[in-house]
């Protein structure tokens, strides 16, 4: 078991930036793969915005790329999203993800892959 929860969230002007922060809790081996998933206003479904996995692959979203980085610090088991250059369209509630299992893929796993999930947290970006 683990446990997941995210900060950072808030509002901003696009073009702004945000750091989003998941700290983690609990079984280190749940935590193989990680990963941030996004819910915009409307959407049925979570879309898988980056990910990264124990040896440090990473794979992010066409949407986000060049704009987005992920990172974790092992140390302090926490996973961060960096966001820069923010849109409206990247207005959603943000969330944590992880699974025991390895990110393998070269893109970020559907949201049915992880078994474990943060509460969320809301980022609004006004155009």
């Amino acid at each position: 078991q683990v446990q997941l929860a995210e900060s950072g969230g808030g509002s901003v002007e696009a073009g702004g930036s945000l750091r989003l922060s998941c700290v983690t809790s609990g079984s280190r081996t749940s935590t193989a793969c990680m990963a941030w998933f996004r819910q915009a206003p409307g959407k049925e479904r979570r879309e898988g915005v980056a990910s990264i996995g124990q040896s440090g692959i990473i794979n992010y979203a066409d949407s986000v790329k060049g704009r987005f980085t992920i990172s974790r610090d092992k140390a302090e088991n926490t996973l961060f999203l960096q966001m820069n250059s923010l849109k409206a369209e990247d207005t959603a509630v943000y969330y944590c993800a992880s699974d025991r299992s390895s990110c393998g893929g070269n893109s970020v796993r559907p949201f049915n892959f992880f078994a474990y999930w943060g509460q969320g947290t809301q980022v609004n970006v006004s155009a």
